[in-house]
């Protein structure tokens, strides 16, 4: 009996590797999740059969533990990534030479495919810290393997994201939503769909650079009025110049290092930087579609999740309903 061929995914229980590990266990591959808590990611063994996911412990900046992860692996595909830093992880650290050692070591190894994930937006010249050690992982990945496929999606939205999920909680509480950069265009792309692009990556011939992002580009302050429309409630939205923005993410990031990280991270001086900036798929760029798949828009997936938002939540519709039926 043959055995079915093995991919390792390095942060595969994060938002974007659970959907890789799904598809590619659909896909009958043994898939080897490659995290630093194995215990937090047990959750990926319901992907596949018995013993089919497996996550185990690896550290990218630990030479033994990545190379253990990445022996006889056929494929490998490397998620981690930072949005922030804090005192033990570092941009360059997790971005830079983390990508480095995996594709170097994947280099050693053999490994027939190499899939890196990165972000629109990376390059060595900018001003922000994270695209920097963005282009800095890109550059060691395709020293270490020209072949290899360097993903960048947009902001990426799904039930777990970090972007919606973030302002609609907000939106709960607040009457006021402050926002940086509310002129910034984005070109949001579902999760689902860069994993998707992942796995056609891996199972053609696909080599180099592809930039991800949905069928809509809207600027910042459209993706927010977007939310609020679909979580049924009425928010002032307030753009912040930027210059205040930037003192702002200081006494935030302060305030984080104060109370060992019980005040939330909401903004960095980084982020403020990024947010100056249009994160767009750029004109002539490889993308979806030169990997067959048909990028979802973003009215075909906010409700499934971002209903819990709502003033009633799942009832909203239905209260709402009754409501003009008593009137």
């Amino acid at each position: 009996m043959n055995t079915p061929p093995l991919v390792t995914i390095f942060g595969g229980s994060g938002f974007l590797g659970r959907y890789i590990a799904q598809r590619m266990a659909h896909q009958g591959w043994r898939v080897r999740v490659a995290v630093r808590r194995p215990n937090e990611a047990m959750f990926v063994q319901t992907y596949g059969e018995v013993g089919q996911v497996i996550p185990i412990q690896a550290n990218i900046r630990d030479d033994a533990s990545t190379r253990a992860a990445i022996a006889g692996a056929d494929v490998v595909v490397n998620c981690v990534g930072i949005l922030s830093e804090n005192s033990r992880q570092k941009f360059d650290a997790v971005q830079g030479d983390g990508a480095a050692r995996i594709a170097k070591m994947a280099a050693k190894a053999g490994v027939s495919k190499f899939i890196h994930i990165s972000s629109i937006g990376a390059d060595a010249d900018s001003d922000s810290k994270y695209l920097r050690s963005k282009a800095t992982g890109e550059a060691a990945v395709l020293a270490a393997i020209p072949d290899a496929v360097i993903l960048r999606p947009s902001v990426m939205f799904g039930s777990e994201d970090r972007f919606f999920n973030k302002f609609g909680t907000m939106s709960r509480y607040f009457p006021i939503l402050p926002i940086v950069g509310a002129d910034s265009k984005f070109q949001p792309v579902y999760v689902d769909d860069v994993a998707a692009a992942a796995v056609a990556a891996i199972n053609s011939d696909a080599s180099g650079i592809y930039e991800l992002g949905g069928p809509d580009v809207e600027t910042f302050r459209e993706l927010m009025q977007r939310m609020l429309h679909v979580v049924r409630r009425k928010r002032f939205l307030i753009n912040l110049p930027f210059k205040f923005a930037r003192i702002n993410a200081f006494f935030i990031e302060m305030w984080h290092k104060l109370t060992l990280g019980i005040v939330p991270l909401v903004l960095t001086r980084d982020q403020v930087k990024m947010l100056a900036h249009d994160n767009v798929v750029s004109k002539g760029a490889k993308t979806l579609a030169d990997l067959g798949v048909d990028p979802t828009a973003m009215e075909a997936v906010l409700d499934r999740y971002l209903y819990r938002f709502r003033p009633q939540g799942q009832y909203t519709d239905l209260t709402s309903s009754a409501k003009n039926l008593r009137g």
